[in-house]
This record gives C-alpha cells, sequence and structure tokens, in this order.
C-alpha cells in the first residue's frame, strides 16, 4: 500500500510539475512596470541633463519568437546652465514627456532580442509642449520576467532630441 501511495504522489507530482511549465510557456501576454536613463546626445545633450523614467509595459506573443509591444512611460531631462554673451548666467529649459511606444520584438536567440518601437511623445512642460512623434530601435536580454534594453530614441518636434537610453524591468 505505500509503495502505490509514493507512486500515485510522484505521478500527481509529475502531473503538475507538468502543467505548470506547459501554462508557463503557454504564457500569451504580461505586464509589468519599468526604469529607465536616458543619456542625451548631439544638440539635446549641449542644453539637457542626464535623463531619468518611470512607466509600465506590456506584450503579447505573436507567433515563434515575435511579439508586440507598447509601453507608457514619464521622462525627465533637467536643463543645464550656461552663460550668454552679455556674461549673465541663464538655465536651458527641463524636458518633461511622456512618450507612448508601440512596436515588435524578435527574439534572436534564447535570451537575446532585437525591437522596433515608434509613436509619440507628449511634452509636458511649460517651455517645451505640444506632440510630436518618436523612434525607438533597441537590443535587450530577457530572462524569465527580468528585462533589460539597451536603445536609442529620437523624438521628432521642432528638431530632433536624441538619446542612448537604458531600460530595466520586470514583467509579470
Amino acid at each position: 500500500m505505500k509503495k502505490i501511495f509514493q507512486a500515485v504522489a510522484a505521478f500527481l507530482l509529475l502531473i503538475c510539475a507538468t502543467a505548470q511549465s506547459s501554462q508557463a510557456q503557454l504564457k500569451r501576454f504580461s505586464i509589468g512596470p519599468f526604469v529607465e536613463a536616458g543619456f542625451p546626445t548631439g544638440d539635446f545633450s549641449e542644453t539637457n541633463k542626464t535623463g531619468y523614467g518611470i512607466g509600465i509595459g506590456a506584450d503579447i506573443k505573436l507567433v515563434a519568437g515575435l511579439t508586440a509591444v507598447g509601453s507608457v512611460s514619464y521622462m525627465y531631462f533637467g536643463g543645464k546652465s550656461y552663460t550668454d554673451t552679455n556674461g549673465n548666467s541663464q538655465d536651458w529649459a527641463d524636458v518633461k514627456a511622456i512618450p507612448i511606444r508601440l512596436g515588435l520584438r524578435y527574439k534572436i536567440f534564447s535570451l537575446l532580442y532585437a525591437k522596433v518601437e515608434g509613436g509619440t511623445v507628449q511634452y509636458a512642460g511649460k517651455d517645451y509642449n505640444g506632440v510630436g512623434g518618436l523612434v525607438a530601435p533597441g537590443i535587450g536580454i530577457r530572462l524569465l520576467g527580468l528585462d533589460v534594453e539597451g536603445k536609442y530614441e529620437a523624438w521628432f518636434k521642432d528638431g530632433t532630441r536624441g538619446f542612448w537610453g537604458l531600460k530595466a524591468g520586470y514583467n509579470f
């Protein structure tokens, strides 16, 4: 009787473990928070400091290796100080923005992926306001729910504001 009980318990444990792993593989949707840092390039680096942001992202698996992604975040780039031609100290305006991104992610191999996103950026400051476009190609690593990505992001409105970004998040 004891051997039968052990065999049944082992069988049930095997079924539970198999069901749990197959359910994880069938998970097609995930959502989670992220933080990001932006390091301005070009003219943007002359007027603004390193930026920081927080947001939420989601993804839906489409077919093998291809996933639809989207996110919304809040980014803040502090303005730098400068001296004008009369010797007076001035400050460039802070840039506050809400980027909304949609795109595709392609799994290159088990952990590594490439991603391209496009969307809009809503400027939320008193000096910079209105809506512009954005493009953001990137490459990253995703291990279980942990997602780390390096990217270049460019915002287009009254010129280009571009920055190299580093993004880290966790998806449930």
